[in-house]
């Protein structure tokens, strides 16, 4: 009996110690529960992939277009410009597309319409927009095609700013996780993006100021109820949403947490008949994975030693040198990784040698965390002085090469003398006998 008791008590151990484990054990990328079709999980400053599902498959992006034409804008307007609206931004907008009711012949400023444009997903800002800086949708286009490919887009075709639907207008969760890191390092964009609420007040066309819009992310929409769905997320910081009947819903969305900002894009969101939307639920799953499984970690600090070495031709009280890096390194490390295992690579100039200033840039630290980099500048943190005894011995040694070869050149000539006398000497000689 007492055997079986035994045996009984190891078995409820096991099964406690499995139930821990389970509970405080951290999810892996293998078994997240993602529903949508495509989905990505970017770390926004090294641009490392956390997580994926068919991302670099070509599906239609709906709004979450809007990002690229965002981009373009900042970077070719002053955002207190004034662009007009036409007739084509107000009349090409097909029946049940979002817009800001804008009128044509209307004058609002680039950053009204970048406001718009982002928070309610106006299409017939974009085309403003659009028209403002290439002069045509079909230009405008182009432009998003190139800036694109030059951010690294690969599987990008855009004919529209807007997204609204055409079959050559597609991309990838990739390529729009790209396009959202990117535009989150914009300062401008990123303070618009995070808005739940914009206006716009009257103008030359329009005598009201009853065009008040709120965000179509409602992972910024704060909400107490305890509704399903209550999408709201305490660390959402953007971006855009996005929705069509071939496109499903679509976002690409960002959170922060303790300094670490992640990227997840989600294509092809499924709606239940209640409304109930499937793309926040999965960011939020994603989200939640990159925080409990990853974090940003200070490495290496700035000044902090991390080799000494001896330098050649120095003068002996200066030829031991500390080196220290000249940056802070900030890494993004999974949580079960130990960071004093992590050794770094020093790579010191080839031409090491005295003198050398302090603070003087003499090489680089390197970290391989997850095949991504991270590196700083290695600096001298003293003056190391060149020895004046190597200068005096090669002078020393100069010298007396020179003495060397002086009397080489002389000794030959001082022969030539001699025996010039002798053949004198004797041709007088043989001169007397005759």
């Amino acid at each position: 009996m007492k055997l079986i008791s035994k045996f009984i008590l190891f078995i409820i151990f096991l099964l406690i110690f499995q139930l821990v484990f389970q509970i405080t054990s951290f999810a892996t990328s293998d078994n997240l529960s993602i529903g949508s079709p495509a989905a990505i999980l970017m770390d926004a400053s090294t641009g490392k992939i956390l997580y994926e599902k068919n991302s670099h498959e070509k599906r239609f992006p709906a709004s979450t277009t809007k990002i690229m034409t965002a981009i373009l804008t900042v970077e070719n307007c002053d955002l207190t410009e004034i662009a007009t609206v036409s007739h084509n931004a107000v009349y090409s907008i097909p029946y049940g597309y979002s817009h800001a009711n804008l009128v044509e012949g209307e004058e609002l400023t680039i950053e009204q319409l970048l406001n718009v444009l982002l928070i309610p997903s106006a299409n017939d800002a974009a085309v403003v927009l659009a028209e403002h800086i290439a002069g045509s949708v079909e230009n405008f286009a182009n432009m998003m095609n190139e800036r694109a490919k030059e951010l690294g887009c690969t599987d990008t075709h855009f004919v529209n700013p807007n997204g609204i639907h055409d079959d050559n207008h597609y991309t990838t969760a990739y390529d729009l996780a790209l396009m959202g890191q990117y535009a989150m390092k914009n300062e401008t964009i990123r303070n618009i993006v995070k808005k739940t609420q914009c206006s716009l007040p009257k103008t030359n066309k329009y005598n009201e100021e009853n065009r008040i819009f709120n965000t179509t992310n409602d992972l910024l929409r704060e909400d107490y109820s305890n509704s399903r769905d209550n999408y709201y997320y305490e660390y959402a910081t953007g971006v855009k949403t996005g929705y069509t009947t071939e496109a499903g819903s679509c976002i690409i969305a960002s959170a922060e947490k303790d300094n670490f900002e992640v990227v997840a894009v989600v294509l092809g969101a499924e709606t239940t008949e209640d409304g109930y939307s499937i793309r926040y639920p999965d960011c939020k799953t994603l989200f939640e994975y990159a925080f409990n499984n990853y974090s940003l970690e200070n490495i290496l600090n700035e000044n902090e030693v991390v080799e000494e070495i001896q330098v050649d031709n120095a003068t002996e009280e200066t030829s031991t040198l500390k080196v220290s890096a000249k940056d802070d390194i900030i890494a993004l490390v999974n949580k079960n990784v130990n960071i004093e295992d992590i050794e770094p690579k020093i790579e010191l100039n080839n031409d090491l040698k005295a003198p050398i200033s302090a603070g003087e840039t003499i090489g680089k630290v390197v970290y391989t965390i997850d095949d991504v980099e991270y590196s700083s500048d290695l600096i001298a943190d003293s003056t190391v002085i060149k020895s004046e005894v190597w200068d005096i011995l090669f002078k020393v040694c100069v010298i007396i090469l020179v003495l060397v070869v002086l009397v080489m050149l002389l000794r030959p000539v001082k022969s030539n003398k001699k025996n010039k006398k002798k053949k004198s000497k004797n041709s007088r000689y043989k001169h007397l006998r005759i």
